[in-house]
């Protein structure tokens, strides 16, 4: 993990009024760099190789300038030519997934948001200590593949977009698979699934205000997974494994949902424990995060999984959700990102949100 100090320092030779937004053109960087440029910041995109072309097709969104590596590990190497352009990071699921999450810890550029959270994020033990202790209701655990008797999840660690994910009845079938990589067996919990987008900042104190700062609740969605969204129009899947058809939870895309109104104080409260909770374990979560749920035919949450960053289930709200247009038109989860920079410089407060 790179000081904070060393942050602070860096931070202190930047021009405050030439930050500029980076992120690697990926993920969610059309709303970023869209976000970044209705606040008044300067974007950089980082990529492999020659600029892709699909910016063309969104001016925009499209970065103000191009940073060409050969390879996303390359990055941490050249940082001191981003420092030199101003450039503050924003993480998102592939640059984490790319570079790593003991590189991204140690990358010496301003990045916003609490980087000690990757660690929780990307460790599902660590997130099932995280959210169990803040009296959030997660699936069952299996301890041991041997201990399977009703239908599993098996999930590796880290941000995979669902790849390699697979369903387990029983020992055979979990063998069958027989993962070598890191992962965790939840048991899997039949209800609608629901992925809620929060953000917490530490400087605006109105609104739906924790014990410091307050928690904004800006959209919802759910996923398109490959092929399992559809296997129920072909039949079984063990009639269907005699094919060499395998379901799969790869996110194709995402589908725009609202809550049932009822339940929002529910999801709030959920929001408003895992920040609390954060304070306890590392300081504090801060920007975004998403809350992954299933709510039962009993209406009852149980959250499988958090993601500690912006995700991309909010590039379907670019300009607004009907969440966030309830607070203020057109802002998505890229803009209050870039909103709460702008509100951090103008406060002289930078470091409360960069690390």
């Amino acid at each position: 993990m790179v000081p904070r100090g060393s942050i602070s320092g860096l931070l202190s030779s930047y021009d405050p009024k030439r930050l500029a937004v980076a992120t690697v053109c990926s993920h969610t960087s059309l709303q970023i760099f869209d976000g970044a440029r209705r606040e008044g910041f300067r974007t950089i995109g980082i990529c492999i190789g020659q600029p892709p072309r699909f910016y063309d097709a969104f001016p925009k969104a499209k970065p103000d300038m191009f940073f060409s590596v050969k390879s996303y590990k390359e990055i941490p190497a050249r940082a001191a030519e981003l420092a030199s352009m101003n450039a503050v990071v924003v993480p998102h699921g592939s640059f984490v997934e790319y570079l790593g999450v003991a590189a991204f810890e140690g990358l010496r550029l301003p990045t916003f948001g609490n980087r000690r959270v990757l660690k929780w994020e990307s460790d599902r033990d660590k997130q099932r200590e995280w959210l169990v202790g803040a009296g959030l209701s997660m699936p069952e655990k299996i301890a041991r593949p041997e201990d399977i008797t009703k239908p599993v999840l098996v999930k590796f660690y880290g941000a995979k977009g669902g790849r390699g994910f697979f369903i387990a009845k029983n020992y055979e079938e979990f063998m069958e698979v027989n993962p070598t990589e890191k992962h965790t067996i939840q048991e899997y919990v039949i209800g609608t699934r629901y992925y809620m987008h929060f953000f917490y900042s530490p400087l605006v104190n109105r609104g739906y205000r924790l014990s410091r700062g307050s928690l904004e609740l800006m959209s919802m969605d759910r996923r398109d997974e490959a092929n399992i969204d559809e296997m129920y129009k072909l039949g079984a899947q063990e009639r269907l494994k005699q094919f060499g058809i395998l379901p799969t939870f790869v996110v194709t895309g995402n589908v725009p949902v609202v809550l049932r109104e009822s339940l929002l104080p529910k999801a709030f409260w959920m929001g408003e424990r895992t920040v609390e909770r954060s304070f306890e374990l590392f300081g504090g979560i801060i920007g975004p995060f998403s809350l992954e749920c299933i709510v039962t035919d009993k209406l009852e949450f149980k959250v499988f999984e958090i993601s500690a960053r912006i995700v991309a289930g909010t590039n379907f709200f670019v300009r607004s959700s009907p969440y966030s247009d309830l607070r203020e038109p057109e802002m998505s989860v890229g803009r209050r990102i870039a909103r709460e920079m702008r509100l951090a410089r103008r406060l002289k407060r930078l470091d409360a949100v960069l690390s």
